[in-house]
This record gives structure tokens, sequence and C-alpha cells, in this order.
């Protein structure tokens, strides 16, 4: 069994979860999310709780079952307080801008670069971080790789755009032989 996908998944008060056929929808404060879950695997609603089990003991049904639960459990969380991720600009001019509902990023480019907006995504620049917030965990981390792909952190002086809990690791710098001995 397994040891994720035997837990079951409680529903706080102000979300609603429905089950029909091989979707299931969450509904709560912050927003509805849904989603289509294999037929491998069985999903079970309580009032207060969700269990998921799988019908067959093959490899695959055993790799959807805890697969299924922490999406869902991710569903819930998002429809109720949202996921968020943190990035950090280092770098001397490095600055985030919005500008309507698109990110403009000055990263020592030649020209700024341009992040249009991704639906249910809400992006916040503060002084040198950009949060990136919503309610579907996978689009959120996808729009914060998004972001910290246009100038990952470079290894020699640290700058660039990176998690706000990334830790870069630095290389030391040329260093200069001395030239010597004798003929």
């Amino acid at each position: 069994m397994s040891k994720i996908g035997k837990q079951p998944i409680l529903i706080p008060q102000g979300v609603s979860v429905k089950v029909e056929n091989s979707e299931i929808n969450v509904s709560g404060p912050k927003g509805n999310l849904s989603f289509r879950f294999r037929p491998e695997v069985k999903v079970e609603v309580t009032e207060d709780k969700i269990r998921v089990s799988r019908k067959s003991e093959n490899k695959f049904s055993k790799s959807l079952h805890g697969l299924t639960r922490s999406l869902i459990a991710n569903m819930i969380k998002g429809a109720l307080d949202g996921h968020q991720k943190t990035l950090e600009i280092v770098g001397t001019g490095y600055r985030a801008a919005k500008e309507g509902e698109d990110l403009v990023l000055n990263v020592g480019y030649s020209h700024p670069v341009t992040i249009n907006s991704v639906p249910g995504i809400q992006i916040e620049t503060k002084e040198n971080k950009i949060i990136v917030s919503g309610t579907d965990k996978a689009l959120v981390g996808e729009t914060a790789a998004k972001i910290r792909r246009v100038r990952p952190p470079e290894p020699y002086k640290g700058k660039g755009i990176k998690y706000i809990d990334e830790i870069v690791r630095r290389k030391a710098g040329k260093t200069v032989k001395a030239v010597g001995g004798s003929i």
C-alpha cells in the first residue's frame, strides 16, 4: 500500500468536492479546479474526507495511487489558500516591473524581456522580489520557472533570477599562477 496514497484527505470548511465519473471538481474561496483521474484509481468522498484507492495491484496502478492523492490534496490547498512562489532578482541594475498584466524584466540584456500574463496567475513585484501566486500549483511552478529561465543565477557573482530559498553554489574566479623557477 502506498504510504502517501492511503492517507485520507480532510476537506476543510468552505471547500466543496464533487466526483462525477472520473473527474473531481474542487471549489473554494480562491477558485475552482477540476482534474480527470485515471480509471485505475478510485476516489471516494465521504462527509469530510476523501479516500483514494487503486483497483488493481499492477505497477502502473501503484504508481498512480500516491500521485492522484497528492494532486487532489494540492487542489484542495489551492482552492482554500492558494499557492505561491517567490523569486529574487540579484544584480546591479536588474529590475522587474509590471506593465498592465505583463511582467517586464531588465536583467542585463540589451532589451527588456516581457513575460505575458497567464490566466489564473497573479504576479506582483516588490523591490527585488517577484511573487507568483495562483490556485493551480503546477501552473504557479511553471510560470515561476519560465521567469527564472530568462536569467538563471550564474555561479561566479550570483547575478540572475533565483528562487528565494535557492542556494547558489559559488565558484572561485581565475587565479594567477606564480611564474618562477630557475633555469
